[in-house]
């Protein structure tokens, strides 16, 4: 029975890494900012959309809910930056 000293197995450290594997990558990292972006923008919109929701359902007007959606995010908007 033979030893082997750990150069001659020529065990790479570190792992090749294929110019097919970064490219995926890369596309799923843009895809995940992406997707946190757009749950950031939902996040911050929850209010103005529940406003909305509410005004669709008793009224039955998409004008009025656009109309209060917007009222409610320019409130919203205002009162954060004061």
């Amino acid at each position: 029975m033979t030893y082997k000293v750990l150069a001659e197995l020529q065990i790479p450290l570190i792992p090749r890494i294929e110019f097919g594997e970064v490219v995926i990558f890369l596309i799923l990292l843009i895809i995940g900012i992406v997707i946190i972006m757009v749950l950031a923008t939902v996040i911050h919109f929850i209010v103005p959309i529940i406003a909305a929701v509410v005004v669709w359902f008793f009224t039955g007007s998409l004008l009025y809910a656009g109309v209060a959606f917007l009222v409610v995010a320019i409130i919203q908007l205002i009162a954060r930056r004061a």
